[in-house]
């Protein structure tokens, strides 16, 4: 498989980019990121890889490069140069430049969204960043792009998508995870596309049935005999709140889920966490919206040891967690606990002695 050559370099199945990176959580107490053999944490504080912010803006644009690349998302990526054919995210920044006219001479202050829905007017694309919470409009240098990044992490990590960034995948289990990822590419995943209501994949084509639904000289009466008005007295509806939809705002559109349905800029988050969908990409299972973490795990356990995917029909469950066998170990001393008494704290397993040590 291609890598993006910025991709962190496995030696001895470490990644070794990011050591000594200071943990945005700790704040002082961690002394900087150690790379733990296999669980995806830093030995130094256990807090996850995510909360280091390891990966750079260009390993981002790779990882979401690579999982749209071979789908019929592949548009949104560009070859690379000099990168042996691997295919890099055509992230969407938009700058927008304000004058500031307080001063005596008018000066300019530019504002960079490090995203912003691609294929729209810079009007439009403001508007759906006033739609959504300030703290998560991804503004350079703000937390809002620091929650983009952390999200991306969380929601789309490449040991999902990469089986060569995976360390629990047993003999033969390599082939069953890239069948995993081809059929999810192929099946579920989907990017978001903002237009105004009724404007979804071009909005005009045949056969699109909300087309049908609002022509206003044929509007269907309402329980008290009059005409109903045309679409913005709320022909439109948000699939997630059920709300009313103002011709006149931008709304997202996920293909997948045929263009009858749309959703408020806000409400288009997973099923399962409610996570806004970080860069409107979605899987779409069972009717609904799903970010690619919770839809991987819908479908296969996740090792609470390692994060990854378990493709062995062999694993440890306790609690309702699941654990690759050779994972199923004392996160302070690292034991192996099968068949032997433990203790779980908030999904962390301790073998007896260290959860006494631990009080």
């Amino acid at each position: 498989s291609h890598r993006c050559p910025a991709l962190l370099q496995m030696s001895g199945g470490q990644p070794q980019v990011g050591r000594g990176v200071p943990c945005l959580r700790c704040r002082g107490m961690c002394t900087g990121f150690e790379p733990h053999s296999w669980r995806k944490i830093c030995k130094s504080c256990k807090c996850s890889q995510e909360e280091h912010s390891l990966s750079s803006e260009l390993e981002d644009d790779c990882k979401i490069g690579r999982l749209l690349a071979g789908s019929k998302y592949s548009t949104l990526t560009a070859r690379l140069k000099g990168g042996d054919g691997v295919r890099i995210y055509k992230r969407n920044r938009m700058i927008v430049t304000n004058p500031n006219i307080s001063g005596k001479d008018p000066t300019f202050d530019t504002i960079t969204y490090e995203w912003a829905p691609p294929g729209l007017a810079q009007k439009l694309a403001m508007q759906y960043m006033e739609l959504i919470p300030k703290e998560l409009q991804p503004v350079a240098g703000t937390d809002g792009a620091l929650h983009r990044r952390r999200r991306l992490m969380r929601q789309l990590p490449l040991h999902d998508q990469d089986p060569a960034h995976c360390r629990g995948l047993g003999d033969g289990e390599h082939q069953l995870m890239e069948e995993f990822v081809k059929k999810y590419k192929a099946e579920a995943l989907g990017v978001g596309e903002v237009a105004l209501p009724g404007q979804g994949g071009g909005g005009k084509e045949e056969g699109k049935p909300q087309d049908k639904s609002i022509d206003p000289s044929k509007a269907p009466e309402s329980p008290n005999g009059a005409l109903e008005s045309a679409p913005a007295a709320g022909h439109y509806r948000c699939e997630s709140c059920k709300q009313a939809v103002p011709g006149d705002c931008p709304v997202v559109y996920a293909d997948r889920a045929g263009y009858s349905r749309l959703w408020h800029p806000a409400c288009f988050v997973c099923c399962r966490c409610a996570e806004p969908l970080v860069d409107l990409i979605y899987f779409w299972k069972s009717g609904a919206a799903w970010c690619g973490r919770h839809y991987c795990e819908s479908l296969r356990p996740r090792c609470a040891g390692c994060d990854e995917i378990i493709f062995s029909e062999d694993y440890q469950q306790a609690e309702g967690l699941a654990w690759h066998k050779k994972h199923f170990a004392c996160l302070e001393c690292e034991t192996l606990l099968t068949g032997k008494p433990f203790a779980l704290a908030n999904s962390s397993l301790l073998c007896t002695t260290c959860s006494q040590s631990r009080v």
